[in-house]
């Protein structure tokens, strides 16, 4: 199997981990502090990819060290704010908010790199804004504070994704990976100590089990699959993907902690998946006969002249 084909497998697994972490992070971080609880979660992960990538120490230097550190900025106040808005939404409704992602991502490269893309991204942000307003705005036009955190750490992701691409043309980006979730344990440890409500002795077993579940699967497993398929996959590519996410999150908060599928949830929801579809999807044409699929890269019936795309 093509190396590009088995990390599309191993990250659509990895949605529905990052699906499910949605709702057993609600059921943590109402058992303690949210900072104790990405400390313990982050140091878990960071101990697990240090036996898991030990091999690789060998050829960590201080370039890998600060584009770990580097790393760590936009994806730690990612997680912390999708973390945050979990306290004032439900479950599902993070999911679909944080799906715009993949909107997001040619959008930012496009302010930040004046990186060009067809203007169907253009009519797929306008549908996805569109969703997101459905789900987010109340009946009294007013949005709540949790949609806003949701929206912020996506955009943190976002930017996190866009440097990854951009620190693998650098060096080997599996040696950052180690040194980006200590830096990222060290921050969330900061903003535990200044926590008025930190307990480090959490007695609920539900706590401990979100810890070891977040950890294990939607930090070390996804995280560490998300960064080296980007050595064969695009940033875009990568969050298109994620598109799998909502829905895996959306069915695991109705069995998990029986929330409600709402109509504004599954319209708005709707609505943000056909824009991610569409952002990506192929655009198919007959000519003289012959099918031709029209792709960003190339054109699947000449020989594939990017396989890193």
């Amino acid at each position: 199997m093509q190396k590009k084909k088995l990390y599309l497998i191993l990250l659509i697994l990895g949605t529905a981990f990052w699906g499910i972490s949605f709702s057993v992070t609600k059921i943590g971080v109402a058992a303690g502090s949210l900072y104790v609880f990405l400390v313990y979660r982050l140091a878990l992960a960071t101990i697990i990819l240090s036996v898991f990538f030990a091999k690789y120490f060998k050829n960590t230097d201080r370039k890998s060290i600060t584009g770990g550190i580097m790393l760590s900025f936009p994806l730690t106040f990612g997680i912390i704010l999708q973390t945050k808005g979990l306290e004032y939404l439900p479950a599902s409704q993070c999911t679909f908010i944080a799906g715009i992602c993949v909107i997001l991502v040619p959008v930012l490269k496009w302010m930040l790199y004046k990186t060009v893309f067809s203007g169907k991204i253009w009519v797929a942000s306008l549908i996805a804004l569109l969703g997101l307003a459905i789900i987010s705005i109340s009946d009294g036009l007013t949005i709540n504070r949790g949609t806003i955190y949701v929206i912020l750490g996506t955009i943190g992701f976002s930017i996190y994704l866009i440097m990854v691409e951009k620190q693998k043309d650098k060096h080997e980006i599996i040696t950052t990976i180690v040194p980006m979730f200590a830096a990222s344990t060290v921050i969330c440890l900061i903003f535990a100590l200044t926590d008025n409500q930190q307990n480090w002795l959490i007695e609920d077993h539900n706590f401990w089990t979100a810890v070891v579940y977040c950890a294990v699967f939607s930090t070390a497993y996804m995280y560490a699959v998300s960064m080296i398929s980007q050595n064969y996959l695009s940033a875009e590519k990568v969050a298109i993907i994620y598109l799998f996410e909502p829905v895996f999150g959306a069915f695991a908060a109705f069995f998990i902690l029986d929330e409600a599928l709402t109509w504004k949830l599954l319209i708005g929801g709707t609505l943000i998946l056909t824009a991610t579809i569409w952002s990506e999807i192929d655009l198919s044409v007959r000519k003289k006969g012959r099918k031709y699929i029209i792709t960003k890269n190339y054109n699947i019936n000449e020989p594939n002249r990017n396989q890193n795309s």
